[in-house]
């Protein structure tokens, strides 16, 4: 299971951190990432992360303003949001897959595990 945190309103420029806690399995072994989904766009993977070693991916979108880091002691992996944009806003949604960042990032493979989602709205 999955549940994701730290949404809300927040003003153009503004900052979040999203929290994705994990719970039911081992967090270790998977790739945890961020995806959003927009009214009437396709769901989108913004940044996935594979252990706390490796090289996550980013969004083109989002690089340069968008952090992904996990804990895994904690069970936890965080989406720190800096410089929002109202075409940032959509609802977030945390996955858990066996698989690289690439391919679970592009949505190549089957996602099983998903959070509920939190909504985050960037306006003035």
């Amino acid at each position: 299971q999955l549940v994701e945190s730290g949404g809300g309103l927040v003003q153009p420029g503004g900052s979040l951190t999203l929290s994705c806690e994990a719970s039911g399995f081992t967090m270790d072994y998977y790739a945890i990432g961020w995806f959003r989904q927009a009214p009437g766009k396709e769901r989108e993977g913004v940044s996935c992360i594979a252990n706390s070693r490796s090289t996550p991916y980013y969004a083109d979108s989002v690089k340069d303003r968008f952090t992904i880091s996990r804990d895994n002691a904690k069970k936890t992996v965080y989406l720190q949001m800096n410089n929002l944009k109202p075409e940032d806003t959509a609802v977030y949604y945390c996955a858990a897959e066996l698989a690289t960042v690439q391919a679970m990032c592009g949505l190549e493979v089957g996602i099983g595990t998903w959070g509920q989602g939190t909504q985050v709205t960037v306006s003035s």
